[in-house]
């Protein structure tokens, strides 16, 4: 037993799982702040522009409703939440690809391509060792 909550221990402290437990709770406050701009800024430009009520009800039986607004509501929070996501997982790749190509460009600056057997050859080389042409 002893072992076994050594072992979830070292799990749980791991980088990644604490980075997506604050991934997590980032996020759950990130779509209270988009239902609020929905909700009270969307919604009601949408209504004015359109005058359809986007708080709109259908009545069934008795007391029942089905709500559409409240469903048209949630699918503008999903668009507005997966394009931010969108947006910063696009950024996040630009950064970490940033430093690849720096890299590939360091390495690509010490050779340089043949011009008649296209091999690869020393960026300061004046004889192909390939094909035995001057470069």
């Amino acid at each position: 037993m002893k072992k076994f909550l050594q072992e979830f221990k070292e799990f749980a402290l791991q980088g990644n799982v604490m980075s997506m437990a604050v991934g997590v709770i980032i996020g759950a406050a990130f779509k209270d702040l988009v239902t609020s701009f929905t909700d009270n800024v969307i919604t009601p430009i949408i209504n004015c522009i359109g005058g359809a009520e986007i708080q709109g009800r259908i009545h069934l039986l008795g007391d029942q409703y089905i709500n559409y607004g409240a469903f048209i509501t949630a699918v503008i929070n999903f668009l507005i939440m997966a394009f931010i996501i969108f947006l910063m997982v696009k950024g996040m790749n630009n950064l970490a690809n940033i430093g690849k190509k720096k890299e590939e460009e360091a390495e690509e600056a010490t050779t340089k391509e043949c011009p008649y057997c296209k091999s690869e050859i020393h960026k300061d080389a004046t004889k192909c060792p390939h094909c035995a042409s001057e470069v």
